[in-house]
Formats: structure tokens, C-alpha cells, sequence
């Protein structure tokens, strides 16, 4: 062998180990900026081949991840995470690799669980596979990226890099510029009533791989495991689970159209100088007027689309007169509070917002009634902390009323938790309870905490 040909074998080799010595972190966020920058340069491109990425072992590893992280519970095949973990994460996901190369993966039934709504209803949450939740993460990686390069500004549900307290900001921008007129919106069971092949041909517009349309039809047309009995599937005409991975970017990709019919300045919208602030399913249009050619011609839209307004929680006003809910915030003008002839836009957390911490401090001590001083701190904080950091949005809303609120029910819960007659052996018995686990245990005091939020 000579030694041009060693040579060469020693570099190829080199080029491997250095290859396999990048984090797979870094390889998925690589390859999704060719996609995003291939779909952002080309607004017409239709991405042909696609599917052989859905195999690729950094791929599924960084889809493992994720899942992990997620946490969650198992689907109808009761395998869970540790499941997995104990079988041998690498042999699993070789095992699935294989069945999505020859294309003999076939998706399981989602579990169908309901949940309890702040308004006292029940919304069903869809809880696939694990298996399927690590496919469905690997499918979302691959096309998030190419619909992110035509999402609006406008929207600002489940994607990267954007979160509610975004739209909140928009919202309160929209307001100072003028735009009073508030049309809020409430659609009817949105995820549920998706019809599937509408959604198809959106994909279509940038997907032409058959493969992944396939598998993407497979995820739509799966049956539903509910209270012993599995329901639909292939006979599926409408809806996108639930609790599904790939579920929330189906539903911004077909939202979409009417995000981009909205800001079209040369559409009716954009005539009357309309603005939409969307949040997955849940959106406002804003303008300085909004007459009734602009909510009917939304009406029609929608109903073009399959999709229904709920008339009886959606209604039109004017802001500075009155207040309106926005993904647990409420918005309303109000009078400074120094007696100033001004006003200003205030943005707080809602009524039921308030109760609902409440009612999680309320069960958590109902069921820690023996855990140690310390051990309460910490569980309480864990509630807390999420709370308060969602309702804290510099420069933008004002949660200090409500945070007095929560010190003061907190303050009064403790008191009667530890002045039970059960608890006469506590130490906190006959104490100003709140004030010991604050200074001594750690525990949040909600009118004195400040989040620190650190954008990227």
C-alpha cells in the first residue's frame, strides 16, 4: 500500500473522529440553519428531500434529549423514560432508526386524558408514545426551521426564541400607538377541528417529500385510547392531538394563512391598518377602528378554513373603556394611582390567575401536613417561583397588587396550618409562621421577589 493512499486513510479517519467530536447539539442546530437559510432565500422552494434526515443517529440522540427532558408519562404501550434508560437508550434508538429507514414505523394509539380548565371544564390532552414522541421530535426539528422562515412577526406560540410575555409587549405597544379597538378573539376547540386536508396542502407549499407527508398523515390519522376503548383513526377527517410534540407547529402552520391574509397591507386589513397578536390558537386583532367588514370578513376566513369563532366568549371593545384577558393577564386603563389626572395601561395578572396559584398553595399544604418546615419552604417556592416569574415582564406589567394578594394569603393559609390542634408539637405552633420559613427556611416572600429575566 503506498503512502499517499495511508496518508489519506489517516486524514479520513481524522476527519470521522473530529466529526463524531462535535456535540450533537451543535450538528441539528448546523443543519437547521441550511434549512432556514435555503427556505428564507427561496420563498417558493419546496424541499424535496427531507426524510432521510429523520434517521440520522445524532438526530434521534438529540430527540431522546428532548423527550427526556419533557418528562411525561407513558402512552398505551406503557413504556416510559426509565423504561427506555433501563432497555439500553442505544439499542432503542437504533431499533427505531431502522423502522423509520425501511419505513415500517407505524405510530401507536394516543392516550386521551382530560384535564381540569381554570373555568372548571375539561380540555383533552393527547399523550403519545414514547417511541412516537421521539419521532414526532425529530420530524419537528427537521421542518420547524423551514416554516420559522415565513412565520409572521405577529405570531408568538410555541416557537423558538418567543414566548407569551413577547406578545404581552406587543400587545401594550399596539395599545400606546393608538390601536384601542380590540377584537378578542375565542376559537372553538381549535386543535380538535384542524381539518387534516387543508393542513396537508399548507405543508405542501414548502414539503414535497411523500415520505414525510406520509408519516406526518400517519400522526393525524391515529386512533385515540379513552376510557378503554380506542376511537377514530384511520376514518380521522379533523383535529391534531393535544399533548402531541409535533402538534403546536401543525397548528402555527395552518393559523398562518390567516396571519399572512392580516398583515398583507394591500388585503382589507391592512386598509384599516389591522394588527393581529396571535399566541397559538389564542389572538386579538387591534386597530384604531374595526368595523364589522373587518370581523365578517375574519368569520369568513375562518369558515373557509373549517375553524368557528365561540360567539359567546369572543367580543369587541374599546380598550380604554374597558379591560380584556390575555393569556392570564388582564389589560385595562387605569388612573395613576398618585392621583394624577394621568392614565396608563396597566397589565396584571387576571382574576383567575390569582385564585388558581391560590388554590395550588391550598392543595399543597392540604397534602404536606407532616413534611418538615424546611421541605414546605421548598415546595411552596417550587409554586411560586413559576408563577411570579411569568407575571414579571419589565417595563411591561405590574403584578404588585397581586403579589401583596398572594403574601397575604399566603401569610394567613400558614397561620392556620401550623395553629391546627394537630400541629401542637411543631415548632411553628403559636409563631408567625410565614416570617420563620421567609427568614429562616428560604420561602419566597411574593411582595419582595424580583425576577431577574435574562434574554438571549
Amino acid at each position: 500500500m503506498s503512502q499517499e493512499r495511508v496518508g489519506a486513510e489517516g486524514q479520513g479517519e481524522l476527519f470521522k473522529r473530529r466529526r463524531s467530536e462535535i456535540p450533537d447539539a451543535e450538528r441539528v442546530l448546523t443543519l437547521q440553519e441550511k434549512l432556514y437559510q435555503k427556505a428564507k432565500q427561496e420563498r417558493r422552494y419546496k424541499f424535496y428531500v427531507l426524510y432521510d434526515k429523520m434517521f440520522i443517529p445524532y438526530m434521534m440522540r438529540e430527540a431522546w434529549k428532548q423527550v427526556k427532558a419533557n418528562e411525561g408519562t407513558s402512552g398505551v404501550d406503557g413504556v416510559s423514560i426509565p423504561d427506555v434508560e433501563k432497555y439500553g437508550i442505544e439499542s432503542y434508538l437504533k431499533e427505531l432508526g431502522e423502522e423509520l429507514r425501511k419505513q415500517t414505523y407505524q405510530p401507536q394509539a394516543v392516550k386521551r386524558v382530560m384535564i381540569l380548565k381554570a373555568n372548571g371544564g375539561e380540555r383533552p390532552l393527547g399523550i403519545p408514545t414514547v417511541k412516537d414522541r421521539i419521532a414526532q421530535t425529530v420530524c419537528k426539528m427537521i421542518l420547524e426551521p423551514i416554516f420559522e422562515a415565513d412565520f409572521e412577526e405577529s405570531s408568538y406560540g410555541f416557537r423558538p426564541k418567543r414566548s407569551s410575555k413577547d406578545a404581552i409587549a406587543a400587545i401594550k405597544e399596539n395599545l400606546k400607538q393608538g390601536n384601542t379597538a380590540v377584537y378578542d378573539a375565542d376559537l372553538s376547540k381549535y386543535f380538535d377541528t384542524i381539518p387534516h386536508d387543508k393542513l396537508l396542502l399548507t405543508l405542501k407549499e414548502r414539503i414535497a417529500d411523500p415520505r414525510i407527508l406520509r408519516l406526518i398523515n400517519k400522526w393525524l390519522k391515529v386512533s385515540v385510547y379513552e376510557d378503554g376503548q380506542y376511537k377514530s383513526g384511520k376514518n380521522n377527517r379533523t383535529g391534531t392531538p393535544q399533548g402531541g410534540v409535533i402538534s403546536p407547529l401543525f397548528a402555527n402552520v395552518y393559523f398562518h394563512l390567516i396571519d399572512r391574509i392580516i398583515n398583507n397591507p394591500r388585503s382589507l386589513f391592512g386598509k384599516y391598518g389591522t394588527r393581529i397578536i396571535r399566541y397559538a390558537d389564542d389572538f386579538v386583532l387591534m386597530g384604531k377602528t374595526l368595523p364589522v367588514e373587518i370581523t365578517d370578513k375574519l368569520k369568513n376566513l375562518l369558515n373557509r378554513m373549517g375553524l368557528t369563532l365561540n360567539e359567546s366568549k369572543t367580543r369587541q371593545i374599546d380598550a380604554r373603556r374597558e379591560s380584556f384577558n390575555f393569556l392570564g393577564f388582564t389589560i385595562r386603563y387605569d388612573r395613576d394611582i398618585k392621583g394624577r389626572q394621568t392614565k396608563y395601561w396597566n397589565i396584571m395578572p387576571s382574576k383567575k390567575s390569582e385564585q388558581k396559584i391560590r388554590d395550588k398553595v391550598k392543595e399543597y399544604l392540604k397534602t404536606h401536613g407532616h413534611c418538615k418546615a424546611q421541605d414546605v419552604a421548598i415546595g411552596l417556592n417550587s409554586i411560586m417561583r413559576g408563577w411570579l416569574n411569568y407575571f414579571e415582564i419589565k417595563g411591561v406589567s405590574y403584578p404588585a397588587m397581586s403579589k401583596r394578594r398572594l403574601r397575604f394569603y399566603l401569610y394567613n393559609s400558614l397561620h392556620r396550618f401550623y395553629n391546627r390542634k394537630s400541629q401542637r408539637k411543631c415548632r411553628l405552633y403559636g409563631h408567625n409562621a410565614f416570617e420563620v420559613l421567609s427568614t429562616k427556611y428560604g420561602l419566597i416572600d411574593p411582595a419582595k421577589y424580583a425576577h431577574l429575566e435574562v434574554r438571549s
